[in-house]
């Protein structure tokens, strides 16, 4: 790996920079939608809306212009608000070299296409699905940011490509592993965000260890039955992609999925959660597009219906709760997806 381009300046994309450079690619170049922002980076070598304690490597520069980013890139690394995709790499498709590995740090399920961000890229920079990666798993930022040990996955259909990914961000902090499953890794991205404001909002409200294992393992039975329908690798859920990220994302305060949920649980407006939070709770805008992606090939996800209608049409989170107990129960079988569970 020669150069790289991380397109978004937020924690993730800023603490995956670090993992480039100290895993030893010799340039790396992020792109800040703000100029004040990537001057600070350039200048102060810190991020000061997101990691004003991580001094950036001395491999790290930063610029408000793309294409001053992408030019000679052999790594485009993607990280922008999953719903802003589309726009933004509009204008930038024609930047990227015909070879260059695209990896996505997104996740979310687009509004209206319903497309995993694996598949906006494939449609918008017109490249074969190939040279798309995505990157996922258990990844919060300020833990990565301070080099706390972490796993995480990088999913491509060439595995070469996704080794090539991983070489390029082994440090002695970060260990990444290999899987071809780009659809499972995906979703389970996606969907851990919308399973993490529900878990955040039986924090609030003051519920116990057994609701918040109970919301993680019907989240994660959730997220299965649509992989299943989608052709997932049902293992892939039983890994980082899956229930390591599902874990870390529900119990971590530095979530900012849960954040946002524990705001709404206290009866917040989503307006008032959002200027709480300061951050994109991707889960937020996914609930809806999970929903009706789910909705297409015909799979409960009971636990992402509610958490949309607290979100969206002001339901209060405790009688979603008792809409989710209310439902007729079924038994339990582990390892066998099904649509009406």
């Amino acid at each position: 790996m020669r150069r790289a381009a991380v397109l978004g300046s937020g924690s993730w994309g800023t603490a995956f920079a670090k993992a480039l450079a100290d895993a030893g690619t010799p340039e790396v170049t992020i792109w800040a939608r703000r100029p004040e922002v990537a001057a600070a980076m350039r200048e102060r070598r810190v991020n000061p809306d997101y990691l004003p304690t991580m001094w950036l490597p001395d491999a790290v520069t930063a610029t408000g212009d793309a294409a001053e980013a992408i030019d000679g890139a052999d790594l485009v690394v993607l990280a922008v608000p999953s719903q802003t995709l589309r726009d933004n790499l509009a204008g930038w498709a024609g930047l990227i070299d015909p070879d260059a590995t695209l990896a996505s740090l997104m996740k979310g399920i687009e509004l209206g296409t319903l497309k995993r961000m694996s598949e906006v890229v494939v449609e918008v920079a017109g490249v074969e699905p190939e040279r798309v990666a995505v990157v996922t798993g258990p990844n919060l930022a300020p833990e990565i940011a301070a080099e706390q040990v972490a796993g995480t996955v990088v999913a491509c259909r060439d595995i070469r490509r996704a080794e090539l990914v991983q070489r390029a961000i082994s440090t002695r902090y970060l260990r990444p592993y290999t899987n071809d499953d780009v659809v499972g890794c995906e979703l389970g991205g996606a969907v851990k965000n919308v399973i993490a404001l529900a878990y955040g909002m039986a924090v609030a409200l003051g519920f116990g260890d057994n609701t918040r294992a109970t919301l993680i393992t019907r989240g994660l039975a959730e997220t299965a039955r649509l992989g299943a329908a989608l052709g997932a690798n049902p293992m892939t859920f039983a890994g980082l992609a899956g229930l390591g990220d599902l874990v870390a994302t529900c119990s971590s305060p530095l979530s900012r999925n849960r954040t946002f949920g524990e705001q709404l649980g206290r009866g917040e407006t989503l307006e008032q959660a959002q200027a709480a939070t300061r951050q994109t709770a991707e889960g937020v805008k996914s609930c809806l597009s999970i929903r009706d992606l789910a909705r297409s090939v015909g799979v409960e996800m009971p636990i992402t219906e509610q958490v949309e209608l607290v979100c969206h049409e002001n339901l209060d989170p405790l009688k979603a709760l008792a809409a989710l107990m209310a439902r007729e129960t079924k038994p339990e079988r582990p390892g066998v997806p099904s649509t009406g569970q």
